[in-house]
């Protein structure tokens, strides 16, 4: 499905889904685990780490909690 965002935002989103994948495993959590320790569900997780959508805020703030620092941690690149 084709995006109607410019490039520049599709990047970013992939790359903070990157991030947040990364932080993850480095973590020792699954996407099981990692969903039942913030109340995400698998596909909403799924959707964030492949960049294929926007993230609510309350959703950056349930995986920073979980990975112990802060959102700013998790947007800045």
């Amino acid at each position: 499905m084709p995006s109607d965002h410019p490039d520049w935002i599709n990047d970013g989103r992939r790359a903070l889904g990157e991030r947040i994948a990364d932080l993850r495993t480095a973590a020792h959590y699954t996407q099981e685990t990692f969903c039942e320790a913030t109340g995400l569900s698998r596909s909403t997780l799924q959707r964030i780490e492949s960049g294929q959508g926007d993230p609510r805020y309350s959703e950056l703030m349930r995986i920073a909690a979980v990975l112990d620092t802060r959102v700013a941690v998790l947007v800045n690149d």
